[in-house]
């Protein structure tokens, strides 16, 4: 019996061998058919990936071209636009040009019509502010040579001149074409000063002192006053006692032109007083300096920013002429 038991358990042990040896010999088959397979399957795969790059970078060379294309063109559309708005603008500056000069002699006129009536209005308050301040048995001398009423006897002549908004920007044609016809008027002086309301002088190098009068400097004064806009705070006050004050004397004689659309603060009877003070009368009854005016009616035409400003400066310079041996003319008109 113990015989066959033995040969029992050989049979046994020898059955798991033969599997173990089979399953070991199907794991090589698989490790040879899998060496055999990859190679292959490698080369497929790598030849795929190689036409979808290919495939990729043809695209995207496509999109680079089509990009490039459009942006050229977008680059020629926004050029072309630029040229339209370019010409667009061009088209609306002259439309407003010839709607301008359209409408300029009709609102020329409007403006002279406006300025007429404002002055014929003025004029009697002009006359009452004269009694008031002058009283009414005053009479200006009546004793010294004048070209359209305006004494030219004068050696020596000062300009002063409102340089506010409102004179450099609706009047400032016609005050360089006054100026001039005033220099015409004295055909030759032995001084010449220019300075505005705030007594600032056109040509610093000669503050306080004549610029000599040649051709050559009238013409040097009225190109300097075509750019010639310092600050100004629409009072001649300034400018009239800076002139006086500094540039009398006993030997001399000297007219002041003041040029002006406005008195916009303080009192004219003060102001009155004060020129009293500094142009006192000599033993004659004569002034030290003949005051002259010339009133620019901005404030009348209804594009100045008050017509009361316009009627105070009017009164004013109109009673300081009268006191002062000068002569007041009121403009009628904004455009040379």
């Amino acid at each position: 019996m113990s015989g066959r038991g033995r040969r029992q358990v050989d049979a046994a042990t020898l059955s798991f061998l033969d599997v173990v040896c089979c399953g070991f010999g199907a794991i090589v088959l698989l490790l040879v058919i899998s060496e055999w397979a990859e190679p292959v399957l490698v080369d497929d795969l790598r030849a795929e990936l190689d036409a979808t790059v290919t495939e990729l970078d043809v695209e995207a060379q496509r999109l680079h071209d089509k990009a490039r294309a459009l942006a050229e063109t977008l680059t020629v559309e926004q050029q072309q636009l630029l040229g339209e708005r370019q010409a667009l603008l061009r088209l609306q500056r002259e439309l407003d040009t010839v709607t301008a000069s359209a409408e300029e002699p009709r609102l020329q006129a409007q403006a002279q019509r406006r300025i007429e009536r404002r002055l014929e209005d003025a004029v009697q308050e002009l006359t009452e502010e004269m009694e008031r301040l002058l009283g009414r048995r005053y009479r200006r001398p009546e004793s010294d040579a004048a070209i359209a009423g305006v004494p030219v006897d004068s050696e020596y002549i000062i300009f002063v001149i409102d340089t506010s908004g409102s004179m450099v920007n609706y009047g400032w044609d016609l005050v360089i074409e006054k100026l001039s016809e005033v220099l015409d008027v004295y055909p030759e002086v032995k001084g010449i000063q220019v300075m505005n309301d705030m007594g600032e002088y056109m040509f610093s190098q000669y503050a306080g002192r004549w610029i000599a009068d040649t051709p050559a400097r009238r013409q040097a004064i009225l190109r300097r006053l075509r750019s010639w806009h310092p600050f100004s705070n629409s009072s001649p006050v300034e400018g009239i006692t800076e002139a006086i004050s500094t540039f009398y004397a006993p030997d001399k004689k000297i007219s002041l032109y003041v040029f002006g659309d406005e008195f916009s603060q303080g009192s004219i009877e003060e102001v009155v007083r004060e020129v009293d003070r500094i142009n006192r009368e000599d033993a004659h009854g004569s002034r030290r300096v003949r005051i002259h005016a010339v009133g620019f009616p901005v404030q009348f035409a209804g594009i100045g920013p008050s017509e009361a400003t316009g009627v105070r400066f009017a009164a004013l310079m109109r009673t300081l002429c009268w006191r002062n041996g000068g002569t007041f003319v009121g403009l009628n008109r904004i455009v040379p």
